[in-house]
C-alpha cells in the first residue's frame, strides 16, 4: 500500500473544498475530540483539566487550545517558512474564536438533526481507494504507521463534514449572486483576464520503470538504469489495453485511479493547465491539436507511455464572460460569505451562554451575549435567566 505522510491524515487534509467553507475552520477541527474522554479517565488524586471556556453544554479546555497553536504553527512552518514573529502572533489571536466557532456549528448542526455517518462511511471508503487499501483495516494500519489515531481521525471527518453543511445550510443558502453582479465584476476586471493559449490535461501513466529513482550524491533523484526491452513491450500492452478500454467508453477518470502510475492517479490524473510553449514539442503539437473531452494515443516518453486527455483548451486573449461566468460567480459568493458568516456566528453567540475564563479573549465576542449564572451554595437563587436555553454546569 502507498505509504503517506503524517500531513496526509491531518484536519485540513479531510476537507473537500467547499465553495462555502472558510479556510480557518480546517486547522482546528481536530482539537475539542481528547478532553471528556481524558477527564473521564482521571481519578481524584489527579489536577483536573484546566478549562477555559463553557460554550452551553460543551468546554474547551487549555490543552485544546495548546494542540489547536501546535497545528497552526505547524502550517505555517510549511505554508509561511519566513513568517514573522507579528505575522504569527496575528494569526494566532483568533485560536479561541475559531475553537468557539466550531462548537457552536457543531452544537447547531446537532439541533438541526444533521447525520454525517454515511458521508463518513463513504469518505473513508474514497480514501481507501485512492490509497490502494484492500480493506478498512489496511487504511487504519495506514493511519496508525503515522502516528494517528484512527477514531480521532474519523471524528475530525465527521465534524468537518457536519461544519460545512450548518455553513451551507444556514448561511451559504442565503447568499444570491445576481447576474447583473457578475457582469460588472466581468466589465471591471476584464484586462485582467487576458490570457495565453493554454490547454488542461490529464494523465494516464504506464511506467516502463520497474525500480524506485535513486539519489546522486548531489541528492539528484535518477532512474537507476534503463527500462528492458521486456519492460517497455509490457508496458506498451498495457497502455494499448488501457487506450482500448476508452475506446469501449472507458471513463478516464476511472482508469486513471486504476491503471495510472503517476502520481496525478488518485485524483483521476489531472495535471493542471500547460501554456503553448511549455511542453516537450512532440507532446505540444499533440495535445493541442485535441478538443476539450479527446484524448491521445499512448505516447513513449522516458518514463513510460502515457495517454493524455484535454479537459479544457483556452483560446489565447480575453475569454468571453460565459468560459469564466462560474468562477466569477464563485469569487462573489466568496466575498459575500465572509462577513455574513461571521454575522451568523455573532447570532450564534447572542443565543448561547459563552463563559470564559479571566486572561483569554474571543475575538468574535458580541456585546449582547448572555453569560450563565453560577450559584455559590445549594440554596442560592436559582432564578431564571432572561433567555431560556439549556445550561450545562461543570
Amino acid at each position: 500500500m502507498e505509504a503517506r505522510s503524517v500531513a496526509m491524515w491531518s484536519p485540513r487534509a479531510l476537507l473537500f473544498r467547499p465553495g462555502f467553507f472558510v479556510k480557518r475552520f480546517a486547522i482546528l477541527l481536530f482539537a475539542l475530540l481528547a478532553s471528556a474522554a481524558w477527564l473521564a479517565a482521571q481519578d481524584d488524586s489527579t489536577v483536573v483539566e484546566d478549562i477555559i471556556v463553557r460554550i452551553n453544554n460543551s468546554i474547551i479546555t487549555r490543552s485544546d487550545l495548546t494542540r489547536a497553536r501546535e497545528q497552526l504553527l505547524t502550517e505555517m512552518h510549511q505554508q509561511e517558512p519566513n513568517a514573522t514573529l507579528a505575522e504569527q502572533q496575528d494569526h494566532e489571536k483568533d485560536l479561541l474564536r475559531d475553537l468557539i466557532d466550531q462548537q457552536l456549528l457543531l452544537q447547531k448542526g446537532q439541533e438541526l438533526g444533521i447525520n454525517a455517518d454515511a458521508d463518513v462511511v463513504k469518505r473513508l471508503d474514497d480514501l481507501r481507494k485512492q490509497m490502494h487499501a484492500d480493506s478498512m483495516e489496511d487504511l487504519e494500519k495506514a493511519a496508525q504507521a503515522q502516528g494517528v489515531s484512527f477514531e480521532e481521525f474519523k471524528q475530525n471527518m465527521k465534524n468537518s463534514i457536519i461544519t460545512q453543511r450548518v455553513i451551507g445550510q444556514e448561511v451559504g443558502g442565503h447568499i444570491n449572486v445576481s447576474q447583473q453582479e457578475i457582469q460588472q465584476e466581468y466589465d471591471t476586471h476584464k484586462a485582467e483576464m487576458e490570457r495565453p493559449e493554454q490547454v488542461r490535461l490529464s494523465e494516464i501513466l504506464i511506467s516502463t520503470q520497474t525500480a524506485a529513482p535513486v539519489k546522486t550524491e548531489k541528492g539528484k533523484e535518477v532512474l537507476p538504469q534503463a527500462a528492458s526491452a521486456e519492460a517497455v513491450a509490457q508496458a506498451r500492452a498495457r497502455a494499448d489495453q488501457v487506450y482500448g478500454l476508452l475506446q469501449k467508453g472507458g471513463k478516464f477518470e476511472d482508469l486513471a485511479k486504476q491503471y495510472s502510475d503517476g502520481p496525478t492517479s488518485a485524483n483521476g490524473g489531472d495535471l493542471e493547465y500547460f501554456k503553448r510553449g511549455t511542453m516537450a514539442k512532440e507532446l505540444e503539437q499533440q495535445v493541442f491539436a485535441l478538443k476539450p473531452g479527446e484524448y491521445s494515443k499512448p505516447i513513449q516518453t522516458n518514463q513510460g507511455f502515457v495517454i493524455l486527455k484535454v479537459t479544457e483548451h483556452e483560446a489565447p486573449g480575453i475569454p468571453p464572460l460565459k468560459d469564466v461566468e462560474g468562477r466569477i460567480q464563485e469569487h462573489i459568493y466568496m466575498i459575500k460569505m465572509q462577513p455574513a458568516l461571521r454575522e451568523y456566528l455573532t447570532k450564534l453567540r447572542e443565543d448561547a451562554y459563552i463563559d470564559i475564563k479571566p486572561g483569554f479573549t474571543d475575538t468574535g465576542a458580541s456585546p449582547n451575549e448572555t453569560k450563565p449564572i453560577y450559584t455559590t451554595t445549594a440554596t442560592a437563587d436559582t432564578s431564571k435567566p432572561k433567555k431560556k436555553k439549556k445550561l450545562g454546569l461543570f
